[in-house]
């Protein structure tokens, strides 16, 4: 090719300034992409994001999201309400790291209400109903509490209760090498440091501090006691700066799931005495009359429990449900790594296109959505929050994790941990009378749950897929296992850092910005054909070890 002319090369000044002769932005708008007549449905393997201009340090990036009406994480990341992925430690330590987890329903009331009770006595500002003994009570009741909520750190008042005067404290060292059947009075601490009532947080903060007590007991003018501090929380506070808390209590947020049938109003009525803040109604096919009246019996019962409501992936599912009163929408019908509802029942919609769709709908009426489904890397959760999600549900990505119910156990030489979609038999048989209580052969975890999880329950599994009544039981979904990812604490970080660096690369600041970048078509993409998602992976080489992170 010859060089050009002298008199058609331009000044090297000018490269900025000519970029307005061309009719618009490099690469395609997210209209233009997700024009369904043009491109068809699309996942989030057929895009890619276009880079910007990088002026600005990674750690600058904001992930502060609206998951709902009136809750805000700072991290968009919800773990899935599946029994081989969210119970207690999940549900705690993913609040802790700034997302939150949803407890899964396919286990009794009673077993389910006790894991939120965990997870809101997880971590407090003032603990305004702190458990307490009497005098009479004995180091068994300790123990009791020890193990099924994880403290001993104990205030004694005379009569037992909340409000009366303050006489001692048990703590870890009290109890240990005493016997049982011995009585507090006998091994309680008497000594105590206190606040009086109105102290502030930040006060109450510096009397634990210099004190170095692992409670403050918080009491009236008569030496009653009114509430509870604990050191650990300080720690916590220090440790997790992130962590997904109440602005009022200061506690963790807790979320659960539900069906829409009757007896799950009874099941929510124990979950909100337990301290409930988010409440999942359960469904592959959100748009039902059964889940229309849940959201409305929910909205007059509890008014102020938020409601996500689903799963929908059109636009006319979403607005029966907004109608309705969803304070959210989740998003997704047969994306999951599990699930196979699309291959069985033929309903669906590809995952990036029903995500653009139902949240530019529901943008409208000031609805938050969450991709539901089909999350593997960072960049499938970036590519789910410019197309409008608000946060992504993560199930595949998270089980196998050490917070993930189950044991570990070895398959063809590597350590796994069960992982079965809520739509399959096994999931399906879970809770009948005689029936395994075991995940593909292995036990789930029982930890924070007095209530046996074998006790015959309503399956959640049939009620989600409306299957209760069926003779025969058809499988939307599948059961497998999945490799150790070693724990959450090591691996959300991970995607929170690995969020804002593709944030960066993207030239927006925050999670807000990239969408509303998206909006006014400055943020572009473009399609990758197969033979580009081939190059854009790993390719060429005879072997090679893929670290995510370190």
């Amino acid at each position: 090719m010859p060089a050009p002319s002298k008199a058609t090369v331009l000044s090297p000044s000018d490269a900025i300034a000519h970029l307005a002769s061309y009719q618009c932005l490099d690469g395609l708008s997210v209209k233009d992409l997700m024009d369904s007549r043009v491109h068809g449905g699309l996942t989030y393997n057929d895009f890619l994001m276009l880079p910007g201009k990088i002026d600005f340090p990674a750690s600058d990036v904001i992930t502060d999201t609206r998951i709902t009406r009136n809750v805000v994480l700072r991290t968009p990341f919800m773990s899935s309400p599946m029994d081989t992925v969210t119970e207690t430690d999940m549900a705690i330590s993913l609040a802790l790291l700034g997302g939150i987890g949803v407890i899964h329903h396919n286990q009794s009331p009673e077993s389910q209400a006790a894991m939120i009770r965990a997870v809101k006595r997880h971590e407090n500002g003032f603990i305004t109903d702190p458990v307490v003994f009497s005098p009479n009570h004995t180091v068994a009741h300790v123990l009791d509490i020890k193990a099924r909520l994880g403290f001993c750190g104990i205030p004694i008042t005379e009569t037992g209760s909340l409000g009366a005067k303050l006489v001692g404290i048990v703590t870890s060292r009290d109890v240990q090498f005493e016997s049982p059947e011995t009585v507090l009075a006998e091994v309680m601490t008497t000594s105590l440091v206190t606040a009086p009532q109105g102290v502030t947080l930040s006060q109450a903060n510096e009397i634990l501090r210099s004190s170095k007590k692992g409670k403050l007991p918080i009491v009236d003018d008569e030496g009653r006691l009114t509430s509870l501090l604990a050191r650990s929380d300080l720690l916590k506070n220090q440790n997790y700066p992130l962590s997904s808390k109440d602005p009022k209590t200061k506690q963790l947020y807790a979320a659960a799931a539900v069906g829409t049938r009757p007896s799950d109003r009874d099941r929510l009525k124990l979950l909100v005495e337990a301290g409930l803040d988010i409440v999942i109604l359960d469904s592959s096919q959100g748009n039902s009359v059964f889940q229309i009246d849940m959201i409305q019996w929910i909205k007059q019962t509890f008014p102020k429990l938020e409601v996500i409501a689903g799963n929908v992936v059109t636009r006319e599912q979403a607005a029966s449900l907004i109608a309705a009163g969803a304070d959210a929408l989740r998003v997704g019908m047969g994306s999951g790594s599990i699930c196979i509802t699309q291959e069985v029942m033929a309903v669906g919609r590809p995952q990036a296109t029903a995500v653009f769709a139902v949240a530019e709908f529901a943008s409208k009426f000031g609805v938050p959505v969450i991709a539901d489904g089909g999350i593997s890397n960072v960049g499938h959760i970036v590519k789910a929050l410019a197309l409008g999600a608000s946060a992504v549900m993560m199930g595949g990505l998270l089980a196998g994790t050490t917070e993930a119910p189950g044991e570990y156990f070895y398959h063809d030489g590597k350590r796994v941990k069960s992982y079965r979609g809520m739509g399959s038999l096994e999931a399906m048989e879970q809770g009948r009378p005689g029936a395994s209580d075991q995940v593909n052969g292995k036990p789930g975890s029982t930890k924070h749950a007095p209530q046996p999880s074998s006790k015959p329950h309503e399956n959640a599994a049939t009620t989600r897929y409306f299957s209760e009544s069926s003779a025969v039981k058809v499988a939307q979904g599948v059961s497998g296992d999945v490799q150790d990812k070693g724990s959450v604490k090591a691996f959300v970080p991970y995607l929170h850092v690995g969020v804002q660096h593709s944030l960066q690369d993207i030239g927006v600041r925050s999670v807000s910005q990239l969408q509303e970048g998206v909006k006014e078509g400055l943020v572009r993409f473009e399609i990758r054909t197969p033979s580009a998602q081939v190059e854009g992976g790993v390719h060429g080489l005879h072997s090679y070890t893929k670290r995510l992170y370190a």
